[in-house]
């Protein structure tokens, strides 16, 4: 095959990707990468020194592509599927980029503050930021219940790259700041996020990995 990504399946980024890539059905070669395994650590910041997952090769031509939306992007460029993630219409398309950006700067990477301040040692926690971290959640939450509104999917009937994006972020800002009584709108879009076929499989490959997950004391853990 001649594209190779590297990811570790309980990532949300990688979960972004790996909905496109399943929407389409675009054959990859999967390279699991486990930071916490030395050896495989080093050969992959061999590869991409700043040490972020998902990666993407390119063996057709050598070509490394990091960051989440870039690799959608790249992949609809070069690997084109019957699902278009991105209008061609410049218009439609820069709203895409919006709410994508949305969900993975003030959904995605607010969650990982709440939820990364759970692994701390005990006594080095970051309770200022945690709380400006759900603050923002929560105008996030806002913001995208008034916006979302009653369509199918992000922005309308059609799935897009801001759904791929929206779909993982949402699954773990519910286990830093639920959503679930407070945002009906936003929990039902989300709903139809998580039974979406290629979505589903990502969650189905990332299940045996959530014991990981870093939870609140008492939190009976992840599920799908």
């Amino acid at each position: 095959m001649s594209l190779t990504l590297y990811f570790h399946p309980l990532s949300g980024f990688c979960q972004k990707v790996l909905v496109a890539l399943y929407e389409n059905e675009t054959r990859f070669t999967p390279h699991l990468v486990n930071f916490g395994d030395a050896d495989e650590r080093a050969d992959f910041l061999k590869l991409w020194p700043i040490g972020k997952f998902p990666l993407l090769r390119d063996d057709s031509n050598g070509r490394l592509v990091p960051e989440t939306s870039l690799i959608i992007e790249y992949l609809a460029l070069h690997y084109p599927g019957p699902m278009a993630l991105l209008p061609e219409n410049p218009v439609a398309a820069l709203e895409v980029r919006r709410l994508d950006r949305i969900f993975d700067l003030y959904v995605a990477i607010p969650m990982q503050k709440v939820v990364l301040d759970r692994l701390r040692p005990e006594g080095s926690n970051d309770p200022v930021g945690v709380a400006e971290a759900k603050a923002t959640l929560a105008c996030a939450y806002d913001v995208l219940e008034a916006e979302i509104g009653e369509r199918q999917w992000a922005l309308g009937d059609a799935f897009s790259l801001a759904d791929c994006s929206a779909a993982p972020a949402l699954f773990y800002a519910e286990r830093a700041l639920s959503f679930r009584d407070s945002h009906p709108r936003l929990w039902a879009y989300f709903e139809r996020l998580r039974t979406r076929p290629s979505y589903a499989r990502a969650l189905a490959e990332a299940e045996p990995y959530f014991e990981y997950f870093p939870r609140n004391p008492g939190d009976a853990g992840l599920s799908r």
